[in-house]
């Protein structure tokens, strides 16, 4: 039997291949892949159990946070819709009663109640329906909200539907809206849309409480400036007109008068009257004016809508009720106690 010369060259090769496999497998056994991966951040370390914890994460981050009381498209809106690519198809319109939109090729396209993303994918889906674009890129800009903004009624100067069209507080809309008339009684009132709990906001010049007050308005709230209580003084006083009493009402008949700068010279304010409104009509009283501008007797309070009247000295004639009414029409000019 003859033996290989090369035979221990191969065996030593084989030997040192097998050991090579065998170091191979036994390493990741001495050195078992880390359960936990470290995310190095500014010099922090954060740990993270595994891949999936990550994708989680990662998920959580990117998803996009709800508005609840995000700007929907209403109808009277005015919107501006851009077709890239197909200048044809684009326009700027206005959503119909109906809440539709009528597009060239496509017919009518519905948009109440979407926002400007949802429209545009609406468009662009029936765009790919009707095989009119094969790859649509649609733009929607709503320029005026009409639905989905805020009224403004009652003791303003220019009532109407206000933009909403981001964050809005009550001043900036009161101010939008040319302020109170002189006839506001400084309470205004706040409906939210789908709810039956109004807001009141008291107006005071009190610098605290104005911030406190400078509440958030959401689209579709409307904001209701209300009527202060009106007191008149007629007759022979050298400002006549109506005045507005204070808030807390505490207003009297001397008050008023010298708001309304006093009586005039031909004045008989001994023989001033009184009308005030009560559930049985409308009811004569008589008031000592000249005893009370003479300190001479207790001042008398006054009640929202009283018509107090000065007569003139050269009348002879008591005034009747009636005609105290239509001189207070007569005498319209508007005035503040304070």
């Amino acid at each position: 039997m003859q033996r290989d010369p090369n035979f221990l060259s191969h065996f030593s090769n084989l030997v040192l291949v097998l050991a090579v496999i065998g170091l191979l497998q036994v390493a990741p056994a001495q050195n078992p892949a880390p359960t936990q991966d470290a995310i190095h951040q500014g010099g922090t370390t954060t740990e993270h159990s595994g891949a999936q914890p990550l994708a989680a994460e990662s998920e959580q981050k990117t998803t996009p946070h709800t508005d609840s009381s995000a700007l929907v498209i209403g109808p009277g809106d005015e919107v501006e819709v851009t077709v890239y690519g197909a200048p044809d198809l684009s326009q700027h319109t206005r959503v119909s009663t109906e809440g539709n939109i009528s597009m060239p090729l496509i017919g009518y396209v519905r948009l109440a109640g979407l926002s400007s993303s949802e429209a545009e994918e609406a468009i662009e889906a029936q765009l790919r329906q009707n095989q009119v674009v094969n790859n649509p890129q649609v733009s929607v800009y709503v320029k005026e909200y009409t639905s989905s903004g805020v009224s403004v009624a009652g003791e303003v100067s220019k009532p109407g539907v206000y933009s909403a069209l981001g964050p809005h507080r009550l001043f900036d809309v009161l101010q939008a809206a040319g302020g109170l008339t002189e006839k506001a009684s400084g309470k205004v009132t706040i409906s939210h849309q789908g709810s039956e709990d109004p807001t009141t906001v008291e107006l005071t010049k009190n610098p605290t409480e104005m911030v406190h007050n400078n509440i958030a308005l959401l689209p579709g709230d409307t904001v209701f400036a209300a009527k202060a209580a009106m007191v008149y003084v007629l007759g022979e006083v050298n400002r006549p007109g109506a005045y507005v009493l204070n808030s807390t009402g505490g207003v009297t008949v001397l008050q008023v008068v010298a708001a309304a700068g006093g009586p005039t010279h031909s004045a008989a304010p001994g023989s001033t009257r009184m009308l005030r409104r009560t559930p049985n009509g409308l009811k004569e009283l008589s008031v000592p004016l000249k005893a009370l501008l003479r300190g001479k007797g207790e001042d008398i309070p006054v009640s929202a809508e009283d018509i107090l009247y000065v007569p003139s000295s050269r009348m002879k004639t008591i005034i009747g009720a009636s005609t105290l009414v239509g001189t207070s029409a007569a005498t319209a000019a508007v005035y503040r106690v304070f």
